[in-house]
């Protein structure tokens, strides 16, 4: 930038200088040749009342070697010339300055020499016997008068071109030294020019936007930690627990410490555990392919009533064992989602209504049409969430009464893929329970 702006001011000054340059050599010029035309006009009229006076012998013993002089007569013809031979002149009358004397009583012209190189100033003035006194000087042009005075102006140009450069050096590191101790830590700080205000207060605005990203990713870093360790805490306690009833099992029956009758029951009791353990792997894979990615998953037309439908039935052999009853109103509505993932959302809401629900309670899953969007729900008469948890059921592995999801085999990642899987789908999921008296979950799908 100080390079930049070194130039432009060196080029603004070498434009200057010879604009400058060319304009005052034009008005001196045109000044001077003013003042040289007047004079050669004053020389004239005196010359001519010399000549009026003295005749022929005012040329004798002349000496003018700056002014050439001419006296012609009314025909035009030379009768004098102090610079060339007069009698081998041309004829004058057609001359410009000589036609203009003897018409109105003075004349003048200019005229250029063939290389441009000099011009000559002419004035004439009419005798009383019609004849006319002539009188001409010759100038340098200004491109001559330029050539001649060329070690003066080379000097003249030399000593600008350093003050130039110097005050170009001096003036573009003032410009730019402001904006180069600009402190970016704290732009508002800096005292500069009023035309950077805008970009400093950009520049604040954007640091403080940063600085709060950051501490906003610091944060879901740590939270994301957080949520890492305890995944795998979690995920070893609720695998380490199976395991030992497993291993002990397996153990008291290899060491032939189970009688027989006893067998079946141990046998029983390990198959349970290993069901247990499937599902919880089951269940975290499922929550990890949420997590991942979706980009095989595709959207289609699915009816919500039919899976709802499917799901009660698929549960009623679970429901009857504690004489619960479900409830379905509706009617088939298409919507477009991932089937797979809109299956679980259904049968984990359902399978929930049923573990923690109370003997001959009732399970009401409703599907209403709205005009922009589907609303299903599934509500229960069981034992409820006291209030205190509902921010943190859909967390992995939350568990409100633990002692209980152990007991109907529960994994505490059920909530955890609905959460999931309604983002997803660009739903919305709420929770609305009552300790003792039963939850109710409402998930309101766009159309």
């Amino acid at each position: 930038m100080t390079r930049r702006i070194f130039r432009s001011i060196c080029t603004v000054a070498f434009v200057v200088f010879f604009t400058t340059l060319i304009l005052v050599s034009v008005m001196l010029y045109s000044r001077f040749s003013d003042t040289e035309q007047k004079q050669l006009k004053i020389q004239t009229n005196l010359i001519a009342q010399a000549v009026s006076e003295l005749g022929d012998e005012y040329f004798n013993d002349l000496h003018a070697d700056d002014i050439r002089i001419t006296w012609i007569d009314s025909q035009g013809t030379v009768i004098f010339d102090n610079k060339a031979q007069y009698t081998d002149m041309e004829n004058h009358l057609e001359r410009e300055e000589v036609q203009e004397a003897l018409l109105s009583g003075y004349g003048e012209s200019v005229r250029y020499s063939s290389t441009i190189m000099e011009r000559s100033l002419y004035t004439a003035q009419r005798l009383d016997d019609m004849t006319v006194v002539r009188l001409s000087v010759v100038q340098s042009t200004i491109p001559v008068i330029l050539i001649s005075e060329f070690k003066t102006i080379f000097f003249t140009f030399l000593i600008a071109f350093v003050l130039s450069m110097f005050l170009a050096s001096r003036l573009s590191k003032k410009i730019v030294d402001p904006i180069n101790e600009i402190n970016l830590d704290e732009p508002l700080s800096n005292k500069g020019y009023d035309e950077i205000s805008p970009l400093l207060k950009r520049l604040d605005t954007q640091k403080k936007q940063l600085s709060n990203q950051k501490a906003e990713l610091k944060q879901k870093r740590d939270e994301g930690e957080q949520m890492r360790r305890e995944f795998t805490a979690n995920v070893s306690h609720e695998l380490k627990t199976p395991l030992h009833s497993i291993s002990g099992y397996a153990e008291l029956m290899k060491n032939g410490m189970v009688q027989q009758q006893d067998i079946i029951p141990f046998a029983d009791k390990i198959y349970l555990e290993a069901q247990r353990m499937i599902k919880l792997v089951i269940d975290i894979i499922n929550l990890s392919h949420l997590d991942e990615d979706t980009g095989e998953m595709k959207f289609e037309a699915t009816d919500i009533f039919a899976v709802a439908s499917e799901t009660i039935s698929s549960l009623s052999e679970e429901a009857a064992k504690n004489n619960i009853k479900f409830i379905l109103k509706g009617d088939p509505l298409y919507i477009n989602a991932i089937p797979q993932l809109l299956k679980g959302i259904v049968f984990n809401l359902c399978d929930n209504a049923v573990k923690y629900n109370k003997p001959n309670g009732t399970v009401t899953v409703e599907i209403e049409d709205n005009e922009n969007s589907c609303v299903f729900s599934v509500a229960d008469t069981g034992i409820g969430i006291p209030a205190e948890h509902h921010s943190r059921v859909f967390e992995r592995f939350y568990r409100v009464d633990k002692s209980h999801s152990k007991e109907v085999g529960g994994t505490g990642l059920g909530l955890s893929i609905v959460k999931h899987s309604v983002r997803i789908h660009n739903a919305d999921v709420k929770l609305d329970s009552v300790e003792g008296k039963g939850t109710k979950i409402v998930v309101t799908f766009p159309k």
